[in-house]
């Protein structure tokens, strides 16, 4: 893992670089969409919006899944000998780098996005298809991120030869995993599976679909493949043997799906006035 690099005094966290990396790439993705639909926005503006709106998001419903360690950090932050406002900054700043919720992203960022399509007079649900394409490639790249900042997105032990070895920075202090011992790489999986996300609903946008379709296809698949994925994940069996990812991800099929068959019955239902 390589969560920070050090350049003299300057120390940068790859989580952050990562994320950056991933908004420039959704920038970019949303930008040609805007072009091929002849919408003069800005996607740098709309992508930095949602990312800043997404990454608080994923971070307060990391929170409040885990409320008994947001008290004890809490506590070390602002514990005596630790009053001034610069350090106190520090160890906030050093607390907001790791431990974030895909879903809590999510539902912000699908808020942000609506917002700006009313805003920008584009239409709320037009906005989400047109970005639909962008969030499946700027997840994948973020979640690289996540690989290389060890904030625990790693998999189940594996003998497959792409198996790696990475740190647990579930532990305190962070440790590395038993030497010989390899997980499956569940981020580097679901860059892949966002690539050829991305590549589909690309490809779907050349067509006239119904405002909707196109967003409930990207929440139905993207939720099915972040559902596979934590069978090979190492994460907490809560409900009926699922995790919490798990049943956040079936609630975000059946909300594509319902999106789905909304905008296709809107669509008959025009279809058939204009007739």
């Amino acid at each position: 893992m390589f969560p920070y690099i050090h350049i003299g005094t300057l120390t940068l966290g790859t989580f952050g670089i990562l994320m950056w990396f991933a908004a420039v790439t959704a920038a970019w993705v949303l930008h040609r969409s805007f072009v091929r639909a002849g919408v003069s926005a800005d996607a740098i503006v709309v992508v930095a919006t949602v990312m800043i709106s997404g990454v608080v998001g994923a971070k307060v419903w990391h929170e409040l899944q885990n409320l008994p360690q947001l008290r004890l950090q809490m506590l070390v932050i602002t514990e005596p000998g630790w009053n001034h406002p610069l350090d106190i900054a520090a160890r906030l700043l050093h607390w907001f780098q790791a431990g974030f919720a895909w879903f809590g992203g999510l539902l912000f960022g699908v808020a942000a996005l609506m917002w700006q399509g009313r805003s920008l007079k584009i239409g709320a649900v037009r906005m989400l298809d047109y970005a639909a394409p962008a969030a499946a490639v700027g997840y994948g790249v973020g979640r690289i991120g996540c690989l290389t900042s060890g904030d625990g997105d790693y998999g189940i032990a594996t003998t497959l030869p792409w198996g790696v070895h990475i740190h647990d920075d579930a532990l305190d202090p962070p440790q590395p995993n038993p030497p010989g011992l390899l997980v499956h790489p569940t981020p580097i999986y679901e860059l892949l599976f966002s690539l050829a996300l991305g590549a589909y609903l690309w490809m779907r946008g050349k067509r006239n679909l119904p405002a909707g379709q196109l967003t409930g296809e990207y929440l139905a698949i993207s939720g099915v493949g972040r559902f596979l994925v934590e069978f090979v994940r190492r994460n907490e069996r809560l409900y009926f043997g699922m995790s919490n990812a798990q049943v956040a991800a079936l609630l975000t099929v059946a909300i594509g799906l319902v999106m789905i068959a909304i905008s296709r019955r809107s669509s008959n239902a025009n279809d058939a006035v204009a007739a």
